[in-house]
């Protein structure tokens, strides 16, 4: 990529992410966590109706483990943040830092144009991707 081409949310996000079904416990969400090293999770929609959901390492720690919840007996769905705020994937990663401000985001999935996930996006990849080369 030249150093002049303005960087896109797809050209820096990345695939470390798990697309899981609400039901899932938390003990299995952490399992899977640890063997495929994603430290985000994307709960599938339930229909085309419904909206994805998002579940990160910070939610367990916060909604399970400091209120001494049994990880067994809490499902993904009661913890996850739902709606997810997508990014799309061509948007600038200029706009998508301002996005993440606004709202407070740390962590939010990617979309194509036919609102497929094909990705993660995060601080991280926006600054120590997104910013060499602007």
């Amino acid at each position: 990529m030249s150093k002049g081409t303005i960087k896109t949310v797809k050209d820096v996000m990345n695939q470390n992410f798990c697309r899981v079904d609400g039901l899932l416990t938390v003990e299995d969400a952490v399992t899977l966590m640890q063997r495929s090293n994603a430290r985000v999770l994307i709960v599938n929609k339930r229909d085309e109706q419904d909206e994805y959901g998002i579940l990160l390492l910070s939610d367990i720690a916060k909604k399970v483990l400091a209120k001494n919840l049994s990880p067994e007996r809490v499902n993904i769905y009661e913890i996850m943040s739902k709606p997810a705020l997508c990014i799309r994937s061509q948007m600038q990663i200029r706009f998508c830092a301002r996005l993440f401000n606004k709202f407070g985001l740390a962590v939010a999935p990617v979309v194509d144009k036919e609102d497929d996930i094909i990705g993660v996006i995060n601080y991280d990849d926006l600054v120590l991707s997104g910013l060499p080369n602007l």
